[in-house]
């Protein structure tokens, strides 16, 4: 049973969003940071991010692949979303993200993984051995040509792919903190700043996931971490994170000095149901805490092995940091009556459709497909692609 204070409305007794709602955002924002890092290196040519690039192109497509299921599980009737294709109902913002989603899947980061890997995939598709020589050889699309000519196209049109990219990956998450915003009725949500606020901290919690994914990867594969890279990954954390951090707390700012009638009701909150989510682990432990970490390996000469362990724990508290700014959003929007007079509160539970258990599942999901797919395209391959012997005849002439 759900606690309940106050007066509240018949309709607020039960939450209509629950934990896959705070995934669904969570995992978007994501996919929104990871391709805004990999754009670093294609599109502003930050050069030291480059060991980077394509896991964030991978991972990015990983948890894009997953993040509609939250969704899917929340409807009960996941056949009934295909609906939105059929008949589009362009004035509902939600109905829309089904075709930013293709946009953004199919077109933007699907042609951006296959233009990088091109040259590899069709090298592969010569010396792989078995079923994978069949799976290489279909993703090469009938473009065995890897000459000097085809790779400058690709490099081109992959450029053009990013720049395209970079706004519709903001499109993809921002349109959920402009649903949220635009609800008027809930005091919560009703802010200009939110849709704002969810793009900054999905760059922020997108730059975190890459930079603990390539930590680890290159733990388990036994190789040197390009500190350069980490270095500079780190330094561009802390700077979006610092804006972030800025936009939160001018909105804070804004609601204390307008201080209209719900102001009491949001202040209650805080202090009371979410304590503990927003104010320890969001503001405490998950910005307070990974920004004072990253401003001292910015300001003090540190070591490598310590900088190490302090990028690994800033982005580990960053990513619980955001998550928990997810659940405060969606959770907190509906633990208060529109009344202003009642509350209720969450009941979590566990091996329902929307429960934790699935939310887990959810969770584990992007990293098993990302396993999967930096086995059949590696981010940092062991061996160089199988050249075209016109090119390595071109090699060699130029050596």
């Amino acid at each position: 049973m759900h606690g309940v204070e106050g007066y509240i409305y018949p309709n607020e007794l039960e939450l209509q969003w629950s934990v896959l709602i705070v995934l669904y955002p969570y995992l978007t924002g994501l996919v929104a940071g990871a391709f805004i890092l990999a754009s670093l290196e294609r599109v502003f040519k930050v050069a030291a991010v480059k060991p980077t690039y394509r896991l964030a192109l991978l991972t990015a497509l990983a948890f894009l692949l997953v993040a509609p299921l939250p969704l899917q599980l929340h409807l009960g009737r996941p056949e009934r979303s295909f609906e939105m294709y059929l008949t589009p109902h362009r004035s509902s913002a939600m109905a829309m993200f089904g075709f930013v989603y293709l946009w953004y899947l199919m077109v933007v980061l699907l042609l951006e993984i296959w233009l990088e890997y091109r040259v590899e995939i069709v090298g592969w598709s010569k010396s792989a051995r078995g079923p994978m020589r069949w799976v290489y050889k279909a993703l090469t699309l009938g473009s065995d040509d890897i000459g000097p000519e085809a790779r400058a196209v690709d490099d081109k049109v992959g450029w053009i792919v990013t720049v395209i990219g970079i706004p519709s990956a903001f499109l993809l998450h921002g349109y959920v903190g402009f649903i949220f915003g635009s609800v008027k009725a809930n005091a919560w949500w009703s802010t200009p700043l939110m849709p704002i606020v969810f793009l900054f901290s999905a760059m922020v919690s997108g730059i975190a996931a890459v930079l603990l994914l390539y930590m680890a990867a290159m733990k388990v594969k036994r190789r040197p971490i390009d500190m350069r890279c980490a270095d500079t990954i780190a330094k561009y954390l802390f700077y979006v994170f610092l804006i972030d951090f800025s936009l939160e707390m001018l909105d804070l700012v804004h609601r204390i000095y307008e201080a209209d009638e719900s102001f009491r009701t949001l202040d209650f909150m805080v202090q009371t149901r979410l304590y503990v989510s927003q104010v320890v682990i969001q503001i405490l432990l998950g910005t307070c805490l990974p920004l004072a970490i990253l401003a001292a390996t910015q300001i003090f000469r540190i070591g490598e092995a310590a900088r190490r362990a302090l990028y690994a724990t800033a982005a580990v508290l960053t990513l619980a940091g955001i998550f928990a700014m997810r659940w405060n959003v969606v959770i907190g929007g509906q633990l208060f009556s529109k009344s202003y007079l009642g509350y209720t509160t969450y009941k979590l539970e566990f091996a329902t459709r929307e429960g934790l258990l699935p939310a887990l599942a959810l969770m584990i999901l992007p990293f098993a497909i990302l396993w999967v797919l930096v086995k059949l395209l590696p981010p940092w391959p062991e061996k160089q692609a199988i050249l075209e012997p016109s090119d390595a005849t071109i090699a060699g002439v130029k050596g």
